[in-house]
């Protein structure tokens, strides 16, 4: 600022207003009324902005309760569904597992079945076939001999003596090379085999019942893992 310049001060608007004479009263009294409003303009607008605050915070939190409250509500309500479809659902898993238990059985009485029924057939065919070529019992007396050890003298051939005597009959040549001996304890299709002090069965009998083992164990197999096998069904 320049040397000798002072700045000039505008007096009050209410001394410039104020009649001539009267200035002072008429200044101090519209200071007044000028504090006074401002206070009245403060009280009001913090009354105002408190109550708009209180509003929009009493709404926001009806809001987030709403929301909170439809939350709760729903995972409340879903967790009561399940539990009452849990209870529903308890006699129909009962009766699915008691399903799956008569499938089993009937699965496996039927495959008993079948293997019974394969043995009594193969037993029918073996013996026809026996009674229409009893011939052949002597190939199965050159296979047991061949598991048998030793040089294979003096060899005896027990049979049925039926069997031994059409056997004779049929192929006298081939019965020559052993001693066939009647045996009326053997039934029918059954052999045994004697050479030296080795001894053996040959007979039907005992093949079947190794080739009716093989049939049950691919038939039945395992009850365990039948078992697991059946509760893998829907």
């Amino acid at each position: 600022m320049a040397p000798g310049i002072r700045l000039y001060k505008f007096p009050p608007l209410a001394r410039l207003d104020a009649p001539a004479g009267d200035t002072g009263s008429h200044a101090i009294d519209a200071q007044a009324r000028l504090e006074e409003g401002y206070r009245q303009g403060m009280d009001s607008g913090y009354r105002e902005g408190r109550e708009a605050g209180f509003a929009e915070g009493r709404e926001e939190g009806r809001d987030e309760g709403r929301r909170e409250g439809l939350e709760v509500g729903r995972a409340e309500a879903l967790e009561a569904v399940r539990r009452e479809f849990a209870a529903a659902m308890a006699p129909v898993d009962a009766l699915l597992a008691e399903l799956r238990r008569v499938q089993a059985d009937y699965k496996t009485a039927m495959r008993r079945e079948v293997v019974d029924l394969v043995g009594k057939v193969a037993s029918q065919v073996v013996r026809s076939e026996l009674a229409l070529k009893p011939v052949q019992l002597l190939s199965l007396v050159d296979e047991t001999l061949a598991t048998l050890p030793g040089t294979h003298t003096d060899v005896q051939v027990f049979l049925n003596p039926e069997e031994c005597q059409r056997i004779q009959e049929l192929a006298p040549e081939r019965a020559a090379k052993w001693t066939l001996i009647p045996d009326a304890r053997l039934g029918y299709g059954e052999c045994r085999v004697q050479a030296g002090d080795a001894e053996a069965d040959a007979g039907c009998q005992q093949r079947l019942e190794r080739c009716m083992d093989r049939v049950r164990e691919q038939l039945l197999g395992d009850p365990d893992a039948e078992q697991e096998t059946d509760d893998t069904l829907p």
